[in-house]
């Protein structure tokens, strides 16, 4: 959606999303004053630009940041017949850029000269000593690429096009990896009309879906999410040569937080995860007693904005696979993912979490990612509208995930082994859960039955203390039942606990003087869920990874 097409919706009654951000043009598209303006160009070059000047384009990795003195730079995306597409014009006095000028992922638009042109050019060193120094016009700066990165979310606009039946493993594995690596996507049914515009009747027939579509007209067919991680460039190139001061292998709380404060040190830092920013606690629906949020924040939004300001640093993300193992050399360590690539760092955290816990029921895996989710988000959400639902779980997670659904679902059904909810989940979710008119307890009762054809179709659970069973027309199942550390890759690298936990500190063997986090191997240190006697709390773990960073430093001046 263009600015001018966004002006014309504001005023409008019906269907405005008052969190569009294209609404909110002031922050989103700000003017800078002519002071500002002036302190930005001394970091840059001004030049003039002949009209239709490409200054980037959609696929290119670091591009240059841009200020409009005279003239105007139209960003652009494509059409479905492959055709330029103004997504919005910035004018005199505003800037291009969002989030991927924080990192050297490939960008989603270009952007050309609309008219002759005069423009403030920073390079990307530049643009970071800028945005660091003058840090009233960096806030203004972030404020905006945050804001332009969810309209393009929003409005599906300069990202990709899944075509599928909405209920396919493969496509809600692609849609999740996408929606929680913050990357514009549509899904468009393959019997919808739209779906044609994109791609040949050919490519429609059910062996080839779901299919992936990029604004340039490429197709893929069912990709791996390592595959379409690479194809997007939603990974960033790592030199397997260079060696960092810092690897942390996961990017949940722990890893977030272990990221910011060392690459805010100036710690060389780079984080490697499986999938998305955010762990376990990035697929929350709601987290209501972290410090600093009264009203709660979700999952995703507090891992997003932890991601952004580790970007912010300078560190650097590669995702979409994840580590399988760690040999050290010398002084350094090197870690190798999925697909044989390297990774070499003069000091390690394992903050690699836990592993979801699985149910051992016939069909089960059958099901999984097709009516059985670990997970509950606006993404989970959508497919529990009008129906009724089971959470299994007594903890907080179970308790935020069935609140959340029970906006969406017609009932939501909670099971547990127990007698009640009180003994392991914080009591304003026990209070709700009493409370609400949607949701019903069922103590003591284990989930015994899984039935359907391609999808699920009915749930059959069983009283524990009567073997009564209740079987039920249910198509969706959310399993909230703990994790398992995850540390089988790690083999016998460090030392662990009788569980598989990571042991630290005193409690290491050699001795009691090692520093709290660090593991029995010293330059290499644990954080949140995956450390034995961690407590597992989203704040604890951020206070591991900010307090394990101390250690880190005073390791790589004995060690430099």
């Amino acid at each position: 959606m263009t600015k001018e097409a966004s002006n014309a919706v504001e005023g409008a009654q019906a269907s405005v999303d008052p969190s569009d951000p294209y609404l909110r043009e002031e922050q989103t598209f700000p003017v800078l004053s002519e002071q500002q303006v002036d302190r930005i160009s001394r970091y840059g070059e001004t030049a003039d630009y002949d009209k239709g000047t490409v200054l980037f384009e959609r696929g290119d990795r670091g591009v240059d940041f841009f200020l409009v003195l005279k003239g105007n730079v139209e960003i652009y995306d494509f059409d479905p017949q492959g055709q330029p597409l103004v997504i919005t014009t910035h004018g005199v006095r505003q800037f291009t850029g969002e989030l991927d000028l924080f990192n050297h992922r490939k960008i989603l638009v270009g952007g050309r000269t609309g008219e002759a042109s005069t423009l403030v050019r920073l390079t990307r060193a530049q643009f970071e000593r800028m945005s660091s120094t003058e840090q009233d016009i960096g806030e203004i700066i972030m404020r905006a690429f945050i804001l332009r990165r969810t309209g393009l979310i929003l409005h599906a606009e300069a990202g990709v096009v899944l075509i599928g039946q909405s209920t396919d493993r493969d496509l809600i594995r692609l849609n999740r990896f996408l929606n929680r690596n913050g990357y514009p996507c549509e899904v468009v049914a393959p019997d919808d009309a739209e779906a044609l515009q994109y791609v040949s009747s050919e490519d429609l027939k059910i062996q080839n879906l779901p299919i992936v579509r990029t604004p340039n007209g490429q197709v893929f067919n069912n990709p791996s999410t390592a595959d379409l991680a690479d194809q997007l460039g939603l990974t960033e190139e790592i030199d397997p040569e260079h060696v960092f001061d810092l690897a942390v292998v996961g990017a949940g709380p722990a890893g977030l937080s272990t990221c910011v404060y060392a690459a805010s040190e100036n710690l060389d830092t780079v984080v490697i995860e499986a999938e998305a920013p955010g762990g376990q606690a990035g697929t929350s629906s709601k987290i209501e007693n972290y410090l600093g949020f009264p009203t709660g924040i979700s999952g995703p939004a507090l891992a997003g904005r932890a991601w952004i300001q580790g970007q912010k640093f300078g560190a650097k993300f590669a995702i979409a696979r994840a580590a399988n193992e760690i040999e050290q050399n010398g002084a350094i360590f090197q870690l190798t993912t999925e697909g044989e690539r390297k990774i070499r760092a003069r000091t390690v955290v394992l903050a690699c979490g836990a592993t979801y816990r699985r149910l051992q029921l016939e069909n089960y895996q059958k099901f999984e990612g097709q009516g059985i989710h670990y997970a509950a988000t606006a993404l989970e959400a959508k497919f529990c509208n009008g129906s009724e639902i089971v959470v299994i779980g007594g903890g907080n997670s179970a308790g935020q995930a069935a609140i959340f659904l029970s906006g969406y679902a017609k009932h939501v059904h909670i099971l547990i082994r127990r007698e009640g909810l009180e003994a392991t989940m914080s009591d304003y979710l026990v209070r709700r859960i009493h409370q609400s008119t949607k949701i019903s307890l069922h103590p003591n009762s284990e989930l015994s039955s899984l039935q359907g054809d391609r999808v699920l179709e009915t749930v059959s659970w069983t009283n524990n203390q009567t073997n009564a069973v209740t079987e039920k027309p249910i198509t969706n199942v959310f399993v909230m039942i703990g994790a398992v550390p995850n540390t089988a890759w790690l083999g016998d690298c460090v030392e662990l606990d009788n569980r598989g936990f990571i042991v630290t500190g005193s409690n290491v063997q050699q001795g009691t003087s090692a520093p709290p986090f660090q593991s029995s191997i010293p330059g290499i240190y644990a954080v949140g869920d995956v450390r034995s006697g961690s407590i597992k709390r989203v704040a604890s773990g951020v206070g591991e990874g900010s307090v394990c960073v101390s250690g880190i430093h005073a390791y790589l001046a004995e060690n430099a």
